[in-house]
């Protein structure tokens, strides 16, 4: 078990205060938008071996089976499956989808084959692997997530009170719901500054007059200001608006359009780059690509509880085994909760201060520290906080 030494990454849509402010250390000023835990190449944690700071990822490929166990190794390779991070977003990220496992091995490939840089800024597939992630919330959360329902789409893009919004509210009231979404969003994708003018000043209006959609226009209106002149915000429109309160979490599986507008919040992933993006960026945007990758079906937003088990673990149930995001509370009247796992782990303490005790000693943690135990090696947490915890599901055939 080792106390891990981490990285915060400096996007320009993050806080300059939350991930600090959670710590308890003085801001520095810049956007601290996430703080990664884990063995990716761009920015591996810091743990100690034979008594010097060696990154994560080289301790894994140096001992594979010790740092991973078997079950793991077999399954995913000599590499950590997950992403740990705290994510603390001002501002709106770019709305994005993620390919399914074997969209992404195809697309790698035949990227490769072309003879793409990996790190070609039009390039779409960096690696072979899928990308499903969930966030669970430390405060309030908002953000965007799934298409509307065709009819729903409709009912907001009248709310705007646009002229120009009439032929698309007529093919989401008259076309079967998959092909409206695909052709509306299509065209989205294709509209000019005018339209994205229009409707920059139509949601900033109707965030301020009560109404049904009044809360989601405000989310709108921040991406707006955010990303003026951005055709993004057009399909945008399209996408549920949700508000996750503090322990709540949210799924993202393959296909999901979404966007984080603003909120601090536990964030877990598989260990993958590939993100398709649909506009509120300057990056590339393939939008042939896109809408091969987009699962074009409606859905309401779909939030997370986590469920109790014997162990005292809290835990998100998810459809991937890349990783499960459990989290413990022990407190002054309940018990120490013992996690033994034939995984590698990583404990992160957002709230209180705990104790973290392995075969070979103890680590305190407080708010925004955390520790690594390798695979097969159990630890107890004790205290008074709160710890979420990132593993792999072994349970998998």
């Amino acid at each position: 078990m080792d106390r891990m030494i981490n990285t915060v990454r400096h996007y320009s849509w993050g806080s300059a205060t939350a991930i600090p402010e959670l710590a308890g250390v003085e801001p520095d000023g810049t956007p601290q938008a996430e703080l990664w835990m884990g063995a990716h190449p761009a920015a591996p944690s810091l743990v100690r071996r034979q008594g010097e700071p060696q990154p994560l990822d080289r301790a894994i490929e140096d001992r594979p089976e010790t740092e991973l166990g078997e079950p793991v190794l077999r399954r995913f390779g000599p590499r950590l499956p997950f992403l740990l991070k705290l994510l603390a977003a001002e501002a709106p990220l770019s709305l994005q989808v993620h390919p399914d496992l074997a969209g992404a091995a195809a697309g790698f490939k035949r990227e490769n084959g072309q003879g793409i840089p990996l790190d070609a800024p039009h390039r779409n597939y960096r690696d072979g692997n899928h990308k499903p992630e969930m966030i669970v919330a430390l405060g309030s959360f908002e953000g965007l997530c799934g298409f509307r329902t065709a009819r729903d789409c409709a009912g907001l893009l009248s709310a705007l009170h646009l002229d120009r919004m009439d032929q698309y509210c007529a093919t989401l009231r008259s076309v079967p719901e998959e092909s409206a979404l695909r052709q509306v969003f299509s065209a989205f994708l294709a509209e000019g500054p005018a339209l994205v003018d229009d409707v920059t000043r139509a949601v900033a209006r109707e965030a301020r007059t009560v109404g049904p959609y009044q809360a989601a226009f405000a989310g709108y209106d921040s991406i707006a200001r955010a990303h003026p002149s951005d055709s993004g915000l057009l399909p945008a429109l399209m996408l549920n608006h949700f508000r996750l309160a503090p322990g709540e979490g949210l799924f993202l599986g393959a296909g999901i359009p979404h966007a984080y507008i603003r909120g601090l919040g536990v964030e877990v992933m598989a260990g993958s780059d590939n993100v398709l993006r649909c506009g509120l960026t300057s990056k590339h945007v393939d939008s042939e690509e896109l809408l091969r990758v987009i699962a074009f079906s409606a859905a309401p937003v779909r939030t997370l509880r986590p469920t109790s088990t014997d162990s005292g673990e809290e835990v998100f149930a998810t459809p991937v085994d890349d990783f499960r995001l459990s989290v413990v509370r022990p407190g002054p009247h309940r018990e120490a909760v013992t996690l033994d796992f034939a995984a590698p782990q990583i404990l992160l303490c957002t709230a209180g201060t705990v104790s973290v005790i392995g075969p070979k000693g103890e680590i305190a943690l407080s708010a925004g520290s955390s520790v690594y135990a390798p695979a097969g090696e159990p630890v107890t947490v004790a205290g008074n906080g709160t710890v979420y915890r990132a593993t792999v599901d072994v349970s998998f055939p």
